[in-house]
């Protein structure tokens, strides 16, 4: 159906003349999209922006042995089958096929030489998919429906700290929790519950312990305790509990014995006296690597290791189970 109507014109009952013409409000909605696609720059001249940079970014792609790589050559848009009144009006997408053209290098081991010779080259074009296309209108028309682009604001990237006040709970308690917004990527929100517990939520979905995130990374059970609580080293000689001696650790405890050289008498330390720091490298120094520990002491506390009674072959404590 055709209108023989032209165009309606505006009449003007302003009494000033405007000076400058209203600029296209669209402008640089199009500019940008046609940069991002670069369609009229040839392949090789293409610059390293938009689309062409996406792409360069994922490639090569290389096996875990080096013998194949993936390389990226370069990109082609098609036509649209059906043009933007078209898909408007039978509620299709306003899209040009995607192709990108790679090369495929695999390499193979000499018998002489470690370094690997070309065994065979090729190079194909695949389809990726459909790309949605701009209109004139500087609109984009998924399944019949126009769509712009609109600006929003974006939290900056970077690690954002925060607590609640002790609101959430009645005893009045502050839980405390921290935001990490990467550049790119999904969001980390760590939190503390009222027992003192961390969590991690990814993309602020259900939350789960932060030592699953950290595992997932590949550190181990005896890495993540070692990494966030101070370790004691336990030993048993003659059947006696001793502790290795830490500055960090043990300076503001007191001593259960007095403690001496094995070759010389002078007391160090006595019985009951207050491990300073100073005290501690005096019995360092002295050559005193360790110090009486009472079974009591070690009530309650965490295995970081297996304890096992090598005699029975049979495991007493679990690795990181409570004593």
């Amino acid at each position: 159906m055709t209108s023989n109507h032209g165009a309606i014109k505006r009449k003007d009952f302003s009494k000033i003349r405007t000076g400058l013409e209203v600029p296209s409000l669209i402008e640089m909605q199009i500019r940008s999209y046609a940069d991002f696609l670069q369609l009229d720059v040839p392949p090789e001249k293409k610059e390293d922006r938009g689309l062409q940079a996406a792409l360069t970014s994922v490639f090569p792609i290389v096996d875990h042995n080096h013998s194949a790589i993936l390389e990226f050559v370069n990109y082609s848009l098609g036509n649209s089958k059906y043009n933007a009144r078209d898909c408007i009006e039978h509620g299709m997408t306003y899209a040009a096929p995607l192709r990108i053209r790679v090369r495929l290098i695999v390499r193979q081991k000499t018998e002489t030489e470690e370094a690997q010779e070309v065994r065979d080259v090729k190079e194909q074009e695949i389809y990726v998919g459909e790309l949605p296309l701009m209109s004139e209108r500087g609109t984009f028309i998924i399944n019949g429906t126009e769509r712009v682009v609109v600006s929003q604001l974006h939290r900056s990237p970077g690690v954002t700290f925060m607590h609640d006040k002790g609101k959430t709970y009645a005893s009045g308690k502050v839980l405390f929790s921290a935001r990490i917004i990467p550049y790119r990527g999904s969001w980390l929100d760590f939190e503390f519950d009222a027992r003192d517990v961390l969590y991690v939520r990814v993309d602020r979905r259900r939350k789960m312990p932060a030592t699953v995130l950290l595992k997932a990374f590949g550190y181990s059970t005896d890495e993540i305790l070692r990494m966030y609580y101070p370790v004691e080293e336990i030993t048993i000689v003659k059947g006696k509990l001793l502790r290795k001696l830490d500055i960090e650790i043990h300076a503001g405890l007191r001593s259960l014995t007095d403690v001496s050289p094995k070759r010389s008498n002078e007391l160090i330390v006595r019985e009951g006296q207050k491990l300073s720091r100073s005290i501690i490298q005096k019995m360092i120094a002295a050559g005193v690597k360790a110090i009486p520990v009472s079974p009591e002491e070690l009530v309650g506390r965490t295995a970081v290791t297996e304890i096992v009674d090598t005699s029975k072959k049979e495991t007493l404590v679990e690795k990181n189970s409570v004593i």
